[in-house]
């Protein structure tokens, strides 16, 4: 049946892939055995995401297992023009499938995926969208097993490290020694089964991993140990063998713990909105993210993330879904429709009910998506994959090496050497020191509100050579400010409408200027508007009760260059009717201790300024910046990419800090894109990380702190070397007994964990990284 399907549709390819692709469907009750998927309610558990034409769900696939299957999932388009898309997370054993609603349902998906050998799991847990503990289970599984027996043979091994040993009657030496390999055997079979797995398959697909050398090491100390029983030569190392995969699989628990709490850390901070507004009875106010409750009514404002699925109420909805299906034509919804989380309103802004909790896990697909990630290889990743590679080809030759040349001698001394070297050379130190270092350095940034997309951001951080800043919402304060009105005729004055108009334009944008202005007009009623636009870089529109309003820089309004300067301060024009009334002018107040934060980069950094703003503040940002600094006003966001673009022709390794509003594409083009958020509901995919405002004095710390952890991984690497050079010193003089190579092999990676999560976590400490939080202070 797979075979006419594929055939059909000249897909055979799938054949030539693997030797043995796929699996066999369960062909019996497929028409009948997902009619539940018809149910509506259902449907709606599954669904992630829908915008009324196409919808997206995540499926579990446990039969998937390889290339083959990865192939044909990710074609599934070809044999159903229903799917619009098909993504494989292999891992997970999940495929992500968006499909036309018009063409296809639900049910539909999995009756095709069931057809073809790839039947999804679906239970209740996967409907409460459930963490499945299965993983965890077989990990316990294996531990106990290992353990048991390990502890086992221990004890009828345990004569044999006594001085009278050698008188017990050779008889229960050999019923000993047969019934250590009985107990042994499950461990080999069971619990080492994992690793023997991930050393076959790096092996099918050419490349040498670090199970490779564990399985050698695991293969070598159970053969020799049954020959030594066997042949009577010698007790064994079973009690060595057990011992060694238990302390392994203790660790690989170790490991994944670590790995599961930095993963829920990023799952719960999410790296979105650091807060979002929310309506009460006394105004708006603006709470941290995490606290957004069912039955909350919000406010989305243009270009802002819609944190939670929710219900439309008031305002006209455009829907742009481009984070999560690439469209970028805006949907309409109106009000009782659903929107999904990861849209972003373009236009007025909204009112909207949440009607599920935040869903991280799936704001952070949307983070870590492909449309939005940087090609950037990481070069100690490369470099301890390469260091791997070759270390284990040279520890097999030192090995076989050490083998031949005593096997002339003695065959045990030989057979000694050739164990010791395979168990104790193993590069699981090596492989564990760039993620332990690098994961607890996420955390710890974290912990300080600086949230990092991946990694390897810290990576990047630690190699920048240029810091390029915006200014307003960067080095000024988005959320603090002094507002005052000039009209152009001095005996005008702002009415109680114009005031409303004013206040309800600048209610709708999320610049840091429009959101100064509102401020300052809070106490004014606010009405709703028609015709909202936004244009970057340049001025806000719309229409208000009749009148049309628009707000802006001195080009947008007067269509000139001709500017009205203030000293120290920003000016937004505005205009009623077709007639300019006059001008705000905004105080900046900049962040904390700023000299002494730029001065402290202008040390090891080459510092530039690119402002939208015109040069009014030039005076006083010059004597901020350090004199090489280059400062540059008036740039649009096309200037800001072109100029980094050149810097990145020079060479040079730019980190970019900005609101992520007007900064999308600078931010995306340079090595490293840092956003700064106050208050709003800023969501920017194309930054690298995001900075709480509050935190930007530490900014020095988090560059200096992202260059220690390098530090720490070489450091970590150089101890691995030390250890295994001076291991394979005594191993291959057959003077290391394969039963302390086997307790070192371990206690090596152990050390290198340890090592690694307490130096960084020491100089965290050290520099106020750890811990609770200082107190944040006004200006």
């Amino acid at each position: 049946m797979v075979y006419e399907i594929l055939d059909d549709s000249d897909m055979c390819a799938y054949y030539d892939i693997e030797n043995m692709p796929g699996n066999s469907p369960k062909e019996a009750g497929l028409t009948t055995r997902f009619q539940y998927l018809d149910d509506e309610s259902i449907r709606q558990k599954l669904i992630t995401f829908s915008d009324g034409t196409s919808s997206k769900v995540i499926l579990k696939v446990p039969d998937m297992h390889c290339s083959s299957c990865i192939w044909l999932l990710e074609n599934l388009y070809k044999l159903n023009p229903g799917i619009l898309a098909s993504t494989v997370n292999f891992l997970k054993k999940e495929i992500a499938i968006t499909f036309d609603n018009e063409n296809l349902t639900l049910r539909g998906v999995v009756e095709l995926l069931a057809s073809i050998g790839y039947e999804p799991q679906i239970n209740m847990d996967s409907l409460e969208q459930k963490i499945s503990k299965d993983s965890d289970k077989d990990l316990y599984l294996k531990i106990g097993v290992a353990g048991f027996c390990f502890a086992n043979i221990m004890l009828l091994s345990f004569p044999e490290y006594l001085s009278g040993g050698e008188e017990i009657e050779p008889q229960f030496r050999q019923f000993f020694g047969y019934l250590s390999i009985v107990l042994a055997l499950p461990v080999f079979f069971y619990s080492s089964l994992n690793y023997f797995k991930s050393a076959l398959n790096g092996w099918k697909q050419k490349m040498v991993n670090m199970d490779v050398p564990i399985s050698l090491g695991i293969i070598t100390l159970f053969i020799r140990s049954i020959y030594d029983i066997v042949s009577a030569s010698g007790a064994g190392f079973m009690d060595s063998f057990t011992g060694l995969v238990f302390l392994l699989l203790i660790g690989k628990l170790f490991e994944k713990k670590t790995y599961d709490t930095l993963s829920f850390d990023r799952d719960y901070k999410s790296y979105f909105p650091v807060s979002v507004s929310r309506k009460t009875p006394e105004g708006d106010e603006i709470i941290p993210l995490e606290k957004l409750q069912l039955g909350d009514r919000i406010i989305i404002r243009n270009g802002e993330l819609i944190p939670a699925d929710s219900v439309m109420i008031n305002g006209e909805a455009y829907i742009d879904y481009s984070f999560v299906t690439g469209e970028a034509v805006p949907v309409k919804k109106v009000s009782g429709e659903i929107i999904y989380a990861g849209g972003k309103q373009v236009g007025a802004s909204i009112e909207i009910d949440v009607i599920k909790e935040v869903s991280q896990s799936y704001l952070t697909q949307l983070w870590n998506d492909q449309v939005f990630a940087k090609k950037q290889e990481s070069k100690i990743t490369t470099l301890a994959n390469s260091i791997s590679r070759y270390f284990t080809i040279a520890v097999v030759s030192i090995a076989t090496i050490a083998a031949i040349y005593w096997l002339p001698t003695s065959v045990s001394q030989a057979l000694n050497a050739l164990t010791a070297v395979l168990i104790i050379a193993c590069p699981c130190a090596l492989a564990l020191s760039t993620p332990f270092t690098l994961g607890n350095t996420l955390r710890i940034f974290g912990k300080n509100q600086f949230y990092l997309k991946r990694i390897s951001v810290i990576e990047a951080l630690a190699k920048a050579t240029v810091i390029v800043f915006d200014k307003t919402g960067t080095l000024t304060r988005s959320t603090r400010s002094n507002v005052e009105f000039f009209p152009v005729e001095n005996k005008y004055q702002l009415t109680e409408e114009d005031r409303s108009a004013i206040v309800s334009l600048a209610r709708q944008s999320s610049h840091p200027l429009s959101q100064q202005i509102f401020a300052s007009l809070r106490e004014t009623p606010y009405q709703p508007v028609q015709d909202y636009q936004e244009f970057p870089g340049e001025g806000i529109s719309a229409n208000v009760n009749n009148r049309k309003i628009r707000m802006g820089s001195s080009a947008f309004i007067y269509h000139t260059n001709t500017e009205i300067t203030e000293e120290h301060a920003s000016v937004v024009h505005a205009e009623l009717d077709g007639k300019i009334i006059g001008y705000f002018k905004i105080e900046n107040l900049y962040r904390n201790n700023l000299p002494g934060i730029l001065k402290h980069l202008a040390s090891r950094f080459k510092l530039f300024l690119l402002t939208g703003d015109n040069d009014r503040e030039k005076p006083v940002l010059q004597q901020l910046f350090d004199n090489k600094a280059i400062l540059k006003f008036s740039q649009s966001p096309f200037d800001k990419l072109k100029f980094i673009r050149q810097l990145n022709e020079d060479n040079e390794k730019v980190l970019m800090i900005g609101d992520g509003l007007n900064d999308a594409g600078a931010l995306k083009q340079s090595n490293v894109g840092i956003s700064v958020s106050d208050d709003i509901n800023t969501f920017s995919p194309a930054s690298d990380a995001i900075l709480d405002g509050e935190q930007f004095h530490r900014l020095p710390d988090f560059l200096e702190f992202s260059r220690l952890s390098l530090k720490i991984i070489l450091v970590s690497f150089g101890i691995s070397f030390l250890y295994n050079f001076i291991g394979l010193a005594y191993a291959v003089q057959g003077m290391l007994s394969p039963l302390i190579a086997a307790i070192l092999m371990p206690v090596s990676s152990i050390s290198v964990i340890l090592f690694t999560t307490g130096a960084t976590t020491f100089f965290a400490k050290k520099k106020g990284l750890w811990g609770t939080q200082p107190k944040k202070e006004d200006v």
